[in-house]
């Protein structure tokens, strides 16, 4: 069935967000805080791992790294673009909408919950790689795979952030199933080299999702976004393989 892995995707999401909004309860403040923080820092450490991966490879007997021009380019960028667009802003927007609509107007984490989780289970190469398969060949074993990542990941984090987390299913359908409907237009771009690019560039933003996580909102890592496709497309580019 085509666009089950982003039901199944979508469906994890809200089941761990559930399972961590019911352990919430048993947490004071502090503990939440705390809690918060000790997520932040798995999301950096995550982030790390999958950016080194990007950069470093080994070449003889020594560990090389590269790709930085990308990283620098691509981030400033992106960075300029989203933030003349005002990407922040919309996704804020949005937030407040679904705030109010399903009856959370008195949450006052709400947005920052939805925003924080959304940017951590939409930017990734698993989502864009795992929804083109589902609409090629209907293979969602990727996204299975992901929807397992994302269980635990909203399950801790709306135990710390709060039940806004749990509304994060909402871009991962629009996301993933947008991509999958789209799948046979996108495949022929999705290069091994965009691919890597943007899982590279990927895990730099979601780095920046564990920086807001650890010290306060520091990075509005929304208007980062564009880096994502500008990344993807630079593997096209022949100075910057």
């Amino acid at each position: 069935m085509i666009g089950l892995g982003t039901l199944i995707n979508a469906a994890a999401v809200v089941v761990g967000g559930l399972c961590g909004y019911g352990v919430s309860k048993i947490f004071n403040e502090e503990q939440q805080n705390a809690l918060t923080t000790a997520c932040g820092i798995s999301v950096i450490f995550i982030a790390i791992a999958g950016a080194m991966q990007g950069m470093l490879a080994i070449d003889g007997a020594q560990l090389a790294s590269g790709k930085s021009m990308l990283v620098v380019l691509s981030v400033a960028l992106g960075t300029v673009i989203g933030e003349l667009i005002g990407i922040e802003g919309a996704f804020e927007r949005f937030g407040e909408w679904l705030k109010v609509k399903s009856g959370n107007g008195q949450d006052s984490r709400f947005v920052h919950a939805f925003v924080t989780a959304s940017l951590t289970v939409c930017i990734g190469a698993m989502a864009i790689v795992g929804a083109i398969q589902d609409g090629i060949s209907g293979d969602y074993s990727t996204l299975a795979v992901k929807a397992v990542l994302d269980f635990i990941i909203i399950a801790v984090m709306t135990s710390s952030l709060g039940k806004g987390c749990i509304f994060s299913a909402v871009p991962i359908v629009l996301l993933e199933g947008g991509i999958t409907l789209l799948a046979r237009v996108i495949a022929p771009v999705m290069s091994d080299g965009a691919v890597s690019n943007l899982s590279l560039v990927g895990s730099v933003l979601i780095f920046c999702v564990g920086v807001n996580l650890v010290w306060g909102k520091k990075v509005r890592v929304a208007n980062m976004l564009p880096a994502v496709i500008l990344a993807a497309a630079a593997a096209y580019l022949p100075w910057m393989l």
